[in-house]
């Protein structure tokens, strides 16, 4: 055998070897050894140095053992950062955060409607009135999957008669009280949605849209609600404490929200409800079932509803 046969064979060897080498570490990277891969070398004699047995073995395992932490490490930064980024988008599509595992409804995809060319978002620092340009009847939340739509709250083209969101309202003197208020800052619109889950949760939804900004605010702040209670009482319900059970990290910065659950004892169903304000729109949120009103739906709405008002 020539001299140079030997060093093409040597040459293979040690690409084989080479290739053993980094199947063996493609291979843990994929299905990481368990605890147990690395038996415990049994008791060495005193004065034995500390080096274990096949060290070059397993410091392939260990290095391929780091090499998995690692991914692990970068696949759960990830994941962290997609969900800050979906907590922190401000005008983007977003899913209806559907999930079974916590009472949250299946909502299809929420998607906010386009702007009329030209317009400013309603938060824009050149929207100095605030308003939303887009239709307000694309603003309101749709429905969840499988919910029956509820008629009562077409209105005509899409449009609620002021009357008809007053018969939210349990008394007369309410309803007359209110549209005196609602005439008196110069409501514009109505637009309206409501829907009754498998569960028996009965969902109505009211946006209304004023003048400007300050207008919306000033009504939302001082004939809407008290800190404790909203002003007007809504049908099935009587006395309601604030609710303070939603996250902090579910607000939004151009949002104020006051939400609401009436206290016990009701009676043959219970009721929720929630006032927002957002630039030159106001809205109500009412949700009532028998028995009791689930809190996690009731507060996925009001989030999702005040994402597509940010």
């Amino acid at each position: 055998m020539t001299e140079q046969t030997e060093q093409t064979e040597q040459t293979e060897q040690t690409e084989e070897t080479a290739e053993t080498e980094q199947a063996e570490e493609r291979q843990a990277l994929v299905s990481p050894p368990p605890p147990d891969v690395l038996p415990a070398a049994p008791a060495a004699p005193e004065g034995t140095p500390l080096v274990p047995a096949k060290a070059g073995k397993e410091r392939r395992v260990l290095r391929a053992v780091l090499r998995w932490t690692a991914v692990a490490v970068v696949f759960a930064a990830v994941g962290t950062a997609a969900a800050y980024g979906i907590t922190r988008q401000e005008r983007t599509d977003l899913p209806g955060l559907a999930t079974e595992s916590d009472g949250r409804w299946n909502y299809p995809e929420i998607v906010r409607p386009p702007l009329p060319s030209g317009s400013p978002a309603p938060f824009a620092e050149a929207n100095k009135a605030a308003a939303h340009h887009a239709d307000l009847r694309a603003l309101v939340l749709p429905a969840p999957e499988g919910a029956k739509a509820d008629k009562a709250l077409r209105g005509e083209d899409g449009w609620l008669a002021t009357k008809d969101f007053l018969a939210e309202f349990a008394s007369k003197e309410d309803r007359k009280a209110a549209g005196q208020v609602l005439t008196d800052h110069g409501l514009r619109h109505v637009a309206a949605r409501g829907w009754t889950t498998q569960d028996g949760t009965h969902t109505r939804i009211y946006l209304l849209r004023f003048g400007t900004a300050a207008v919306a605010d000033e009504l939302f702040a001082t004939e809407l609600i008290h800190y404790d209670s909203p002003t007007y009482a809504v049908r099935g319900a009587e006395e309601f404490d604030r609710d303070e059970d939603f996250p902090e990290k579910t607000e939004f910065a151009h949002v104020t929200r006051s939400p609401y659950a009436e206290t016990k004892p009701y009676g043959a169903e219970q009721v929720r409800q929630a006032y927002l304000s957002a630039g030159d729109t106001v809205a109500l949120i009412v949700q009532s079932r028998k028995g009791t009103a689930e809190a996690v739906p009731f507060q996925q709405t009001v989030v999702l509803q005040s994402q597509l008002l940010s």
